[in-house]
């Protein structure tokens, strides 16, 4: 949901390969690794933000470099 609200969408893409909804900013996934980080089981804010960009990447959302 975190996701969503931060690319200002209700859903995801069903076609995740095919069509995007919309881009997260490296700043904006560390934002929500470090909301998430008691909920997720990672060590570090690293893998945190690789959990939370992968999560992304499967609901259609690209995730900037």
């Amino acid at each position: 949901r975190l996701i969503l609200q931060a690319i200002g969408k209700d859903k995801g893409s069903s076609k995740n390969a095919v069509s995007k909804v919309g881009t997260l900013t490296q700043a904006q996934v560390k934002a929500i690794a470090e909301e998430k980080m008691p909920d997720l089981n990672a060590a570090s804010l690293e893998a945190a933000m690789k959990t939370v960009a992968g999560t992304a990447r499967s609901m259609g959302v690209e995730v900037e470099a």
